[in-house]
């Protein structure tokens, strides 16, 4: 249920960063923010979206004016994204099942 929220919440965030944007002045990188937006929505290509999503978090931060810390943690959020997983309730669980990892006790 929590990578599902942020999942959702930073989906949510470049969504309404690229259309604010976009109605401004109109770039590929906000084009780029909707689409990656949307995939993280579904949870389809996650560990790609999420590093995509940390390229343009980070981006956003340096290159525009105002206030980066929004953008550096939409980065952070997608870096942890990419490295969690999509969780149970994503595409890439639907199409690819859900890896469980199990860690056995060594003993000697």
């Amino acid at each position: 249920m929590g990578l599902l929220l942020m999942r959702l919440a930073a989906g949510i965030s470049l969504i309404a960063q690229g259309l604010t944007r976009l109605r401004a002045q109109p770039m590929l990188l906000d084009v780029l923010a909707i689409a990656v937006a949307i995939l993280l929505f579904a949870g389809l290509w996650t560990p790609v979206a999420g590093v995509l999503v940390a390229v343009v978090g980070a981006w956003k931060g340096i290159s525009q004016p105002g206030d980066p810390w929004a953008n550096f943690l939409l980065a952070a959020m997608g870096i942890a994204l990419a490295l969690l997983g999509p969780g149970v309730w994503s595409m890439d669980a639907r199409l690819f099942g859900w890896k469980r990892i199990d860690v056995r006790n060594r003993s000697n």
